[in-house]
């Protein structure tokens, strides 16, 4: 009895023909890390807090280095705040950098964020001893629209360190809570319990501005205050870029 004709679908000519569809190794190649792509900026609500991540480029010296955070301490008590503009938390990792920041609206965001790179990239280059480009691509952002979400962000911002520093250990919990000196920490009025470390030094400047958004003056608090024995989970913000 003759065999009944196949209809052959798309996959099938590919697969005979060797011709279109994905193939392993295709497409541009891609470092240990996706970059952020130069795609058109979604709108930034007004009222909604934005989670910003800014990453140095591989070779640059570390973003924890005292004599760097002491410079972009002052530098951004210069910047974090620029009217429709703040800079409310942040905190310096090895080779990247979180912030949360109010801006009213897209232009908002673009300009104020033009500014903290450029004075991250110049105290990089200023306490290092070199020169040339500094950041790996453009900066990442997330807009928290939720008390939840905000709350959720504070932590994993605050305690970005003790994340790190348990997952280079391999260990589910990290040290005990002593504030990041390479963060806003010391001045985050949410925490649930004293934390060592906690007051400045007594002729510190405050380089971060006063959030004015109902979510990140009040509405996170619904969900509780943070505690500094928190390890945020992989579920945070920055999970899209790791």
């Amino acid at each position: 009895m003759p065999r009944r004709p196949k209809q052959l679908t798309f996959t099938d000519y590919r697969e005979r023909a060797g011709r279109g569809g994905p193939r392993p190794g295709a497409g541009r190649p891609r470092g240990p890390r996706p970059r952020v792509l130069h795609r058109e900026r979604g709108p930034v609500p007004g009222g909604c807090p934005v989670h910003v991540t800014l990453r140095v480029r591989a070779g640059v010296p570390s973003l924890r280095k005292a004599a760097f955070v002491h410079e972009f301490r002052r530098s951004l008590a210069e910047a974090s705040e620029r009217g429709s503009f703040r800079v409310a938390h942040y905190s310096l990792q090895g080779d990247h950098a979180h912030l949360i920041v109010e801006a009213h609206g897209k232009e908002a965001l673009a300009n104020g964020m033009k500014s903290i790179a450029a004075r991250l990239a110049r105290a990089v280059n200023r306490t290092g001893g070199r020169s040339g480009p500094v950041l790996d691509g453009r900066y990442h952002h997330r807009s928290l629209r939720s008390p939840r979400e905000v709350r959720r962000a504070l932590a994993y911002v605050l305690l970005n360190a003790r994340r790190h520093l348990a997952k280079a250990r391999r260990v589910p919990r990290a040290p005990a809570p002593l504030l990041d000196p390479a963060s806003s920490a010391r001045w985050f009025d949410g925490w649930r319990r004293q934390a060592a470390s906690r007051l400045p030094e007594p002729d510190a400047g405050c380089e971060v501005a006063r959030a004015r958004s109902w979510l990140l003056r009040v509405g996170w608090r619904r969900h509780g205050l943070v505690d500094p024995n928190e390890l945020p989970g992989g579920d945070a913000p920055e999970a899209v870029l790791e």
